[in-house]
């Protein structure tokens, strides 16, 4: 463990990516898919799953979920493919607050840093639409290390990794697992609502 603190004495501010700076719901694209909400819902339970796009945030390749879900739920096929071809409806913009929350830090200097549940292609797609995140000092992606959120080791790595001490930084996810799982390991956490909200709680912590 680093024991290292930042030069400049303030906390190391680390951040989730999926609805913390970018809006990503799958209702996006499927609001446009569905003429009725109550069969989109059902879909996204029964079908696309949370658990089912978080395999593939755990390393399960693209291709490989969508060929066994289709296996699996043939009559929905071109909705299922949709899940992947589509995918950049699902992410229609940036959270502009929290963006300017990262560039003011990186402006004065600080090192940030992020740790994603994201799959391999989706990362890959989404840094070349959205430059700003190349704007960390380091990423922690889920699919890339077979590790997901709230695993303590996910957290863990960010430290080993990047030479830093997880009592010194501040994690910031709208995820309330999340949270709890980065306090579990001796970070600061803030579960995000709105980027004002998360500003009002750095500032309290000493991080901005």
């Amino acid at each position: 463990m680093s024991s290292s603190h930042p030069p400049s004495g303030r906390p190391t501010v680390v951040f989730d990516i999926g609805a913390v700076l970018l809006e990503w719901n799958p209702r996006h694209l499927y609001r446009k898919l569905f003429a009725d909400e109550a069969a989109m819902e059902a879909f996204l339970t029964e079908v696309c799953t949370h658990d089912w796009n978080l395999s593939m945030d755990g390393g399960t390749p693209f291709p490989e979920a969508i060929a066994a879900k289709v296996a699996e739920f043939p009559h929905h096929e071109p909705l299922i493919r949709a899940f992947d071809e589509r995918w950049e409806e699902m992410v229609p913009h940036v959270i502009e607050g929290t963006v300017e929350i990262l560039k003011g830090l990186k402006e004065r200097g600080d090192k940030v840093y992020a740790i994603t549940n994201f799959s391999a292609e989706k990362f890959a797609l989404t840094l070349t639409r959205w430059p700003f995140l190349g704007w960390f000092d380091g990423v922690i992606v889920s699919a890339h290390e077979k590790l997901l959120k709230p695993d303590a080791r996910i957290y863990r790595l960010l430290e080993s990794r990047f030479g830093l001490d997880l009592a010194d930084c501040i994690f910031i996810d709208d995820n309330p697992d999340n949270v709890v799982g980065a306090r579990a390991v001796g970070m600061r956490a803030i579960r995000f609502e709105s980027p004002e909200q998360a500003q009002r709680e750095l500032i309290e912590m000493g991080a901005l």
